[in-house]
């Protein structure tokens, strides 16, 4: 239920991050992600404690030279290790990834800050836009390409993950920590 939650950081994510492992270059990007080396996750609070969940599936594009990136996640690919769980965050009153399965963060403005970056542009989440800021850093390996790593926090209500009973807050809470860690590697053109 919470899941829900972290899907919409997921992103803001990225705070970050394609349907699917397919991880097709684009013209102007100079990295993108390495699926078997990458990880998004998201924590939120069910009852009182802290619950998990993970996108299997995602992709990143990132040119720190043109100052874009771009992540795109595969909303179907969610995971808390909870069968009933999963269930119900796939439902219309979550995630509801039969009319929305993708979640699109694009970064309009990415500032260079002493310590990595903040990425700052729309989130599209269940089909709800909104403007986010995701601070990361950016840790080149040579030729071989580079790490992107950081977290964010999104609130689950703003785009409208959690409807009827789930809409209150006392059991399932509203923000949702989005932490991503991403091998990224040169893109072919």
């Amino acid at each position: 239920m919470l899941t829900s939650r972290l899907a919409r950081l997921t992103l803001s994510a990225f705070a970050l991050a394609a349907v699917g492992a397919a991880h097709a270059a684009v013209p102007g990007h100079d990295y993108v992600s390495s699926p078997v080396h990458s990880t998004l996750t998201y924590t939120f609070t069910q009852a009182g404690a802290a619950n998990h969940g993970v996108f299997k599936s995602f992709s990143v594009q990132f040119d720190p030279r043109a100052k874009t990136l771009e992540v795109v996640i595969d909303m179907r690919s969610f995971d808390t290790r909870d069968a009933q769980r999963n269930t119900l965050l796939g439902g219309a009153q979550f995630f509801d990834v039969a009319r929305y399965p993708q979640a699109r963060f694009t970064a309009a403005q990415l500032q260079k800050t002493p310590s990595g970056y903040i990425a700052t542009g729309p989130l599209t989440l269940r089909g709800v836009t909104r403007t986010v800021s995701v601070p990361f850093t950016w840790r080149p390996l040579g030729g071989s390409g580079g790490e992107l790593e950081g977290k964010t926090v999104i609130e689950r209500l703003a785009f409208g993950i959690g409807q009827g009973e789930w809409h209150a807050t006392e059991w399932l809470g509203n923000p949702v920590t989005v932490r991503f860690a991403v091998r990224m590697v040169p893109a072919t053109h």
